[in-house]
């Protein structure tokens, strides 16, 4: 049983094990057309680039479901559609929502996060405002930047990205 399970305790830099997380390579081929090598490579400059971008936001999901955690991007970006609503009763749906997936203890998608922040989070939601979840997306936030993002950039996955793009955009120059 320890051995079957093996594989999934290791990380792996090699997306081409998870092609069942990434879109069919004709897909992949006709995103790479639509960007520039310039565009991919200001996604290595900061993490705010690389999460601006359509297509930047896509490959670092991509990439972390193939590292089995892809929590923390898709909580972020709950935060970010949460922050939009100005409806109080669609923030207190959408709070307890966040809350019960992300944030409480017992959560599906638990992401990593210190008591005192899960506490404050908790009592901020008591009653929501758009700031909400602001602390706490902050942490999350400077969790992936620290430790997630440097791995996308050094990945296969990002590499690839660049080097298609590049070959791509030679051949059409010439």
């Amino acid at each position: 049983m320890k051995t079957r399970l093996g594989c999934l305790s290791h990380k792996s830099d090699s997306y081409s094990d998870f092609s069942e997380f990434l879109p069919p390579a004709d897909v992949t081929a006709a995103r790479c057309l639509k960007i520039s090598t310039a565009e991919v490579v200001q996604w290595s400059e900061s993490f705010d680039q690389l999460l601006s971008h359509k297509y930047g936001l896509s490959a670092f999901r991509a990439f972390l479901k193939t590292e089995f955690s892809d929590e923390n991007i898709e909580f972020w970006m709950a935060c970010e559609d949460y922050k939009k609503n100005k409806s109080s009763t669609k923030l207190v749906s959408k709070a307890n929502k966040i809350y019960m997936e992300f944030i409480d203890v017992q959560a599906p998608r638990e992401v990593n996060i210190d008591y005192g922040t899960r506490e404050r989070t908790r009592q901020s939601l008591e009653d929501p405002s758009p700031s909400s979840l602001n602390e706490v997306q902050a942490k999350v936030y400077g969790l992936m930047e620290k430790d997630s993002y440097p791995r996308f950039l050094r990945s296969s996955m990002y590499q690839d990205i660049v080097n298609r793009t590049h070959a791509h955009h030679q051949r059409r120059s010439v």
